[in-house]
C-alpha cells in the first residue's frame, strides 16, 4: 500500500469545511483513498468532523498559529509550516512516506524541502497567486520572505501542479523548476449526479460559491430584477456565504426582490446534490477582471449535475463549456446581456434538456477527479514512476 502525505499549513481553509478550498481538499484524498493509498492529512485547521467517506484517513493537527495581522502572525505561520516537516518526519521513522503532495500555503516551504531532503516524491498543488491575493486583500507585512517561501517550496518540489495558465506564469515567475504543469479542476461524479425535480416546483436560477466582489452576484441580482418584471413565478437562489452576504440582502430589498431571493448560506459539502438538483439553471456570472486565474469548481459541479449553465466569457469558462456549446456564454457585468440569457433559457426547455445532457456527458468523460487525480500522478517525475504507475493502476 502506498503511504500518501497530504499537507495543508493554510490557516485559513479548514480542510473537513464547506468553503471551496475544502472541497477540493476532500476530493483529492478521497481519490487518493479510492486507490488504495494509506493517507495521512496534515493540516493547520480541521474545521469539522472526518467525513464518513474519508473512513481511513489519519489526520494529523498542526500548532495553532496565533498573533494578530502582520509579522507576528505571518512568523507563527511558519512555525506552523515548519512542524508540518516535524510530523513528515515522525511518520518516515515508522514506515516510508511514498508521496508528499502539498496544498501550496502562503508561508509553507518547509514539506517540499522535506521531501527533497529525504528523496521522497513530491507534488505541489498551487490554485491562486496567494501573495498577490494576500498584499491586495489583506495584510502581507514581509513581501520579500514571503517570496522567499514561495521560491524554496517551487524549487524543492518533484511536480508544482496549478489550476490554470496565469496560475502557471506566476510560479514560472519564481521557480527555476521546469516541472510546472496546468491540471485544471474537476468534480466527483459519482456524488453530485442529475437529479429530476419535484412537479410544481418554482423554477429557480442558482449560483453556488463564496459571496466575494469578483463573483459579480450584484450583476446577477440586477438581472434577475428584469427577468422579475416579466416572470413572476421564477426565484433566484444563493448558495454560500460570505463577506457580501449582507450587502446582498440589502440589495434585493432595495431591488423589490428579496421575497424572491432565497440566500441560503453555507452548506455542508454532503448537502450540495441537494442544493443542486434543486436549480434549474446555474449561473457563473463573473464581472470583468484584470487577471481571472481561477479553474470554477462551481463550473464543473454545474455540468455535473446536468445543469444548462450560464456563464461569463472571461479565463476558461469558455474552454470548460467548449466555446458556448455546453452552456451561454455572456459578456462580463452586462446585466441586459445576462437577463436576456436567463430569459431565453427559462423558455426553452429543450435547450436546457440538450444542454445538461451534454454537460453532463462532459464531466464524466473530463472533468471527474479520478481523470484529474490521474493527469496529477502522471507528473511525477521519473525516478518515482513507479509510485504514480501504481496509483495509477489503482482507479476505482
Amino acid at each position: 500500500m502506498n503511504r500518501i502525505a497530504y499537507v495543508c499549513t493554510d490557516p485559513g481553509i479548514p480542510v473537513f469545511g464547506s468553503k471551496g478550498a475544502s472541497v477540493h481538499v476532500q476530493a483529492v484524498v478521497r481519490e487518493l483513498r479510492r486507490r488504495g493509498a494509506e493517507v495521512h492529512l496534515v493540516a493547520a485547521r480541521i474545521g469539522g468532523d472526518l467525513p464518513r467517506d474519508l473512513d481511513g484517513v489519519v489526520v494529523h493537527e498542526l500548532p495553532t498559529i496565533e498573533g494578530s495581522p502582520g509579522l507576528g502572525r505571518e512568523q507563527s505561520a511558519q512555525q506552523s509550516a515548519r512542524a508540518a516537516a516535524d510530523v513528515l518526519a515522525r511518520l518516515h521513522h515508522d514506515a516510508p512516506v511514498d508521496l508528499v503532495y502539498e496544498r501550496y500555503s502562503l508561508w509553507s516551504d518547509a514539506a517540499m524541502t522535506w521531501a527533497q531532503d529525504h528523496a521522497v516524491a513530491s507534488v505541489l498543488e498551487v490554485n491562486a497567486p496567494l501573495i498577490d491575493e494576500q498584499s491586495e486583500h489583506r495584510v502581507l507585512a514581509d513581501r520579500a520572505g514571503a517570496e522567499a517561501v514561495a521560491t524554496r517550496a517551487f524549487d524543492a518540489a518533484g511536480s508544482v501542479i496549478t489550476v490554470s495558465a496565469p496560475v502557471a506564469r506566476w510560479v514560472t515567475a519564481r521557480t527555476h523548476n521546469h516541472e510546472v504543469h496546468v491540471v485544471p479542476n474537476g468534480v466527483d461524479t459519482r456524488f453530485i449526479r442529475p437529479s429530476t425535480k419535484g412537479a410544481g416546483s418554482p423554477f429557480v436560477i442558482g449560483f453556488v460559491g463564496t459571496l466575494k466582489p469578483w463573483h459579480g452576484l450584484e450583476v446577477l441580482l440586477e438581472a434577475f430584477t428584469r427577468l422579475a418584471r416579466t416572470d413572476e413565478s421564477t426565484r433566484l437562489r444563493l448558495v454560500g456565504h460570505g463577506p457580501q452576504y449582507a450587502a446582498l440582502a440589502a440589495q434585493a430589498d432595495e431591488l423589490g426582490i428579496a421575497h424572491r431571493v432565497d440566500l441560503v448560506g453555507a452548506v455542508a459539502p454532503q448537502e450540495m446534490p441537494a442544493q443542486l438538483a434543486a436549480m434549474d439553471i446555474a449561473v457563473a456570472p463573473y464581472p470583468q477582471l484584470p487577471d481571472f486565474y481561477f479553474s470554477p469548481l462551481k463550473l464543473y459541479e454545474y455540468l455535473a449535475a446536468g445543469l444548462p449553465v450560464v456563464a461569463s466569457d472571461i479565463g476558461p469558462c469558455a474552454e470548460i463549456l467548449d466555446g458556448g456549446a455546453l452552456g451561454v456564454l455572456v459578456t462580463p457585468g452586462d446585466a441586459t446581456e445576462l437577463a436576456a440569457a436567463l430569459a431565453g433559457l427559462r423558455s426553452a426547455p429543450h435547450q436546457r434538456a440538450e444542454l445538461g445532457q451534454m454537460g453532463r456527458r462532459a464531466a464524466e468523460s473530463r472533468h471527474d477527479w479520478s481523470l484529474v487525480v490521474s493527469r496529477i500522478l502522471a507528473t511525477v517525475p521519473t525516478p518515482t514512476r513507479s509510485l504514480a504507475d501504481d496509483l495509477l493502476g489503482r482507479i476505482a
